[in-house]
């Protein structure tokens, strides 16, 4: 799972579930995504291009974490910024005239894995 460093921040800040459910993931499951200035720039194409607005520059940051680190996906519960049919097309649209590939944006429901 990648974790980018505006996600540790959210979860240091939400309810202690959530925060739990953070700490029960194996450490060695994890990889961090240090918000390096790449990301940065992503981000604020996204927010130039009009996709979001300065208020939603977390949300901005999160779909350029992912999209920076060649993540599968990005699993959202945000179908206000992240998980809408537009948003996605504008932020691929926004990706591939930056140089980055296409990122697929999911909700958790959409997550399975098979069992052997």
């Amino acid at each position: 799972m990648l974790l980018s460093e505006v996600v540790v921040q959210e979860i240091l800040q939400a309810p202690e579930n959530v925060q739990n459910l953070l700490a029960s993931i194996p450490g060695t499951s994890i990889e961090r995504v240090p918000l390096t200035t790449e990301i940065i720039e992503l981000r604020n194409a996204y927010i130039t291009a009009g996709i979001l607005g300065p208020k939603w520059v977390d949300d901005a940051t999160h779909v350029a974490a992912a999209t920076v680190a060649r993540a599968d996906a990005i699993v959202s519960w945000n179908f206000a910024h992240i998980v809408r049919l537009d948003k996605m097309k504008s932020y691929n649209q926004a990706n591939l005239i930056n140089g980055y590939g296409i990122l697929t944006i999911v909700t958790p429901r959409e997550v399975q894995y098979d069992n052997p």
